[in-house]
């Protein structure tokens, strides 16, 4: 097990806090009270606050402009921006956009404006701003701009959907990332070797397969990290042992599943993702990325409708069974349900990515809709209308189609069936793979046989 390194500085107990801000007790949770008290301490996410970054070259000169850290859970949100303020000596006001409303915010910048008259700044960390509808941004956003407040919001979700532009326009988003293996594993062992504020004074050592599902079994999030370690150090002397084994770990993060917000980035980019491999190709990261949305509890059936589309818009007439393949991969994971779906998810999955692509249908559609847009003022060409009534005969409906099963072949040969206007438009173009260069070779002969380019 790697030696911990000890921070600088003592811990004063119930000092962590500046002013406004709760402090930290003694049986609080060792998440809080391991909490990072400075830019040194804080882990990882050396893109955001390393040397030369733009918050820590900031607060190095006593400034802090408005930001919206924008990361998953656990990754340091909450922890920066109270080091934030911190480092500028500002009050530090923290809200909920789940629990307060507008009522809460405008005593809270009342509060700062009279604290603002005595020469004292205000941080305003608005925890899931993200939550706020526009009406309660709008009403902070005046006071963001005259600098009565100093915003810090942070989100789980991209801030240019879920933030207005003018708020946004006047802060700073700085992307926060899950924690890596190593950040994780920086703050165990500190917690482990911190006799003040960690369990460091408890006789503890950890098993280095128990630090590895722990570091690996928390996904980039330290909160969860340090809830879990503390747990199983609480199984490790509850059973009178002074090793935390793996199985402690095991028992404290009890399956915990990865984060997986399904209404937000994590949703999409997984997916995405997904998609991406079936297009490539990939059998063996298609199969990741789907084990991926199934064990976070992605709805199966969104999965099979991506798969769906893409079957059509992707595979297409490279190999049209890979329609029928996914639509009854649909009709099978309705049927049985789930866990058993996941066989054919990732049957209909394998088929597709390894299935010829062309998209020829897809290009094939834009172009005739482009057409079809600009000319929906002409009307269907006489030939082709059905002639329901006598009336309709006698106004020339139906009349000069030919009856393409009376001719040789079954092909009407030298036949129009577009508007005169569109004459000799071509929207598709074969590909060459799979069971589409058959269609292609089919199409040529079409177009050689005598009066069958009369569209031309």
């Amino acid at each position: 097990m790697a030696t911990p390194r000890r921070p600088e500085g003592g811990y004063q107990p119930n000092l962590l806090a500046t002013s406004g801000e709760e402090p930290v007790q003694a049986d609080a949770p060792l998440a809080a009270r391991m909490r990072p008290r400075n830019l040194d301490e804080f882990a990882g996410q050396e893109q955001a606050v390393g040397k030369g970054s733009m918050l820590r070259s900031s607060v190095e000169q006593g400034r802090l402009p408005s930001v919206i850290l924008w990361g998953p859970p656990g990754c340091g949100k909450t922890t920066l921006a109270r080091i934030l303020a911190r480092s500028v000596q500002a009050e530090f006001v923290a809200i909920s956009a789940v629990s307060s409303g507008v009522a809460d915010l405008r005593k809270v910048v009342a509060e700062a404006a009279a604290r603002r008259t005595g020469g004292r700044r205000t941080v305003l960390f608005i925890d899931e701003i993200h939550r706020f509808n526009k009406a309660q941004q709008d009403v902070i956003l005046p006071y963001v701009e005259d600098g009565t407040v100093t915003l810090i919001g942070a989100t789980t979700e991209n801030p240019s959907f879920e933030v207005v532009a003018p708020l946004l326009s006047r802060a700073r988003v700085v992307r926060l990332l899950p924690l890596r293996d190593e950040d994780l594993g920086a703050i165990v062992d500190a917690a482990l070797g911190d006799s003040e504020r960690g369990i460091g004074g408890q006789g503890l050592a950890l098993a280095e397969d128990a630090r590895e599902l722990l570091v690996q079994g928390t996904n980039g999030d330290a909160r969860a990290a340090l809830t879990a370690l503390e747990i199983a150090a609480n199984l490790a002397n509850g059973a009178g042992r002074r090793e935390i084994s793996a199985g402690d770990v095991r028992n404290a993060l009890q399956d915990r599943r990865p984060y997986y917000d399904k209404g937000a980035d994590f949703h999409f980019d997984t997916v995405s993702a997904f998609i991406k491999t079936l297009r490539g190709s990939d059998p063996d990261a298609a199969l990741y990325w789907l084990a991926r949305m199934i064990e976070s509890g992605e709805d199966p059936l969104f999965i099979v409708r991506r798969m769906v589309i893409l079957a059509s818009e992707d595979v297409g007439l490279a190999d049209p069974q890979a329609l029928v393949v996914a639509t009854a991969c649909q009709q099978a994971v309705h049927f049985v349900g789930m866990p058993e779906g996941f066989h054919a998810m990732a049957e209909c999955a394998l088929y597709l990515a390894l299935a010829p692509k062309s998209n020829s249908g897809y290009r094939a559609y834009l172009k005739a809709r482009e057409d079809a847009v600009r000319t929906s003022h002409l009307g269907v060409p006489l030939h082709l209308r059905n002639a329901v009534t006598g009336m309709m005969r006698q106004f020339g409906y139906g009349q000069g189609y030919r009856y393409a099963h009376d001719e040789a072949d079954h092909i009407a040969r030298g036949a129009t069936y577009l508007p005169e206007e569109l004459a000799g438009a071509r929207y598709y173009e074969p590909g060459e793979l799979g069971y589409e260069a058959e269609m292609a070779a089919r199409l040529a002969k079409l177009r050689e046989l005598p009066g069958m380019d009369s569209d031309a």
